[in-house]
């Protein structure tokens, strides 16, 4: 029999940036609250990456570029020099792997508490996040988070900057610009968290303007090739609520494809949806789509492969995936004999420390060619 698995264009190489990659399956960045209390990356960080250094491209968990950022607590941070050296371990031994990796920087916003950062949570606007908060003793009500001024969100656009650099001396290929999931950029973006009056809040083109400044910084900083961007529209998380999703992105899309970054990482695409379809004409650079596979859901047999496919029919350059690549070290491999795929196993290991469900996962001993594809 014909091996028609591994003719799927999710195995073509790729160029991104400066990086040849050997495959178009990026695996999508997963705060999974491993680190030290510090932010520091511990040994067992550097295990899990390694085991997937066969995806075309690691974005690594989400790392805060400055204190008052930090979300919850033991995530990593990028601002210190231990955590440098730290990551650093981790890059090595993904290098040594054959592995490629960016890393994601995340500002957290109001998503956060003092009891985690020792500093109250900062946002665009004094608006409390509607939930509860993740602490060092437990789940706590969100805190009204300061509102920034102008001089402040100038100096954040530094940390930034500065972290993108780290990231660099660390190892990273590259950078990826968390502007979605509810965070501190996308509170910028949202009306409903951003309700200032000068020149960072009201109109589209001025809820846009601190995205686009912290990308142009650092762009800047390490050089666009190095930067990608991730944007969730419409997307729900951390008490979010956009009521012009059609009409905020194209604009923040064409100004961002004007600093020419390496790529847009946009999550849950949907290639039926008419926004996708707008957005990739926008983008000039390669277009990372994150396809839904139902949050809490069991993984499709296929690990995602369809899904993926479709989105490359549909104008997407790489495709990435999340929880396919926290269960399956080999999902590389698995995907392109169509090997069974391992499930993630209890949601409650995600965010509790330990190696269990983090670095378990079986992978795969030899599964026969007929036994994988089927035999007629």
């Amino acid at each position: 029999m014909t091996n028609t698995r591994a003719e799927s264009r999710l195995f073509e190489t790729a160029r991104l940036g400066t990086l040849d990659l050997p495959n178009r399956l990026v695996m999508a960045p997963m705060t999974r609250n491993r680190a030290s209390a510090d932010g520091v990356p511990l040994p067992m960080m550097v295990t899990h990456y390694a085991q997937r250094a066969s995806a075309g491209l690691i974005i690594a968990e989400a790392a805060t570029p400055n204190r008052v950022g930090q979300t919850y607590p033991n995530i990593t941070a990028i601002h210190s020099r231990d955590q440098v050296a730290g990551w650093r371990r981790v890059t090595e031994a993904v290098h040594a792997a054959g592995g490629r990796m960016f890393l994601q920087l995340q500002h957290g916003g109001r998503v956060g508490h003092p009891d985690t950062s020792g500093l109250t949570p900062v946002a665009p606007s004094p608006v409390a996040l509607p939930e509860t908060v993740f602490t060092p003793t437990g789940h706590q009500p969100a805190v009204v988070p300061r509102e920034l001024t102008v001089e402040e969100i100038r100096s954040t656009v530094a940390d930034f900057a500065a972290a993108a650099r780290n990231a660099v001396e660390a190892g990273f290929a590259g950078v990826e610009v968390h502007a979605g999931n509810g965070h501190l950029l996308h509170q910028f973006l949202a009306q409903n968290t951003n309700r200032r009056t000068d020149a960072y809040g009201g109109p589209v083109e001025h809820r846009i303007r601190f995205a686009v400044e912290v990308v142009r910084a650092v762009a800047e900083a390490i050089g666009p090739e190095r930067v990608g961007v991730r944007i969730a529209p419409g997307a729900r998380f951390n008490g979010i609520e956009e009521s012009d999703t059609e009409q905020l992105y194209p604009p923040l899309v064409t100004a961002l494809a004007e600093l020419a970054p390496a790529y847009l990482h946009l999550v849950f695409a949907d290639p039926e949806q008419p926004l996708f379809r707008r957005i990739r004409e926008l983008w000039p650079t390669a277009l990372v789509a994150n396809p839904a596979l139902g949050w809490g859901d069991p993984l499709p047999a296929d690990g995602g492969r369809l899904k993926g496919e479709q989105l490359l029919a549909a104008g997407a350059d790489l495709i990435a995936l999340g929880r396919p690549f926290l269960a399956n070290p080999d999902l590389v491999e698995r995907l392109r004999t169509g090997a069974p795929v391992n499930q993630v196993q209890d949601g409650a290991l995600m965010y509790v420390g330990g190696e269990a469900g983090y670095n378990d996962y079986p992978v795969l001993v030899a599964v026969p060619a007929a036994q994988a594809l089927g035999s007629t």
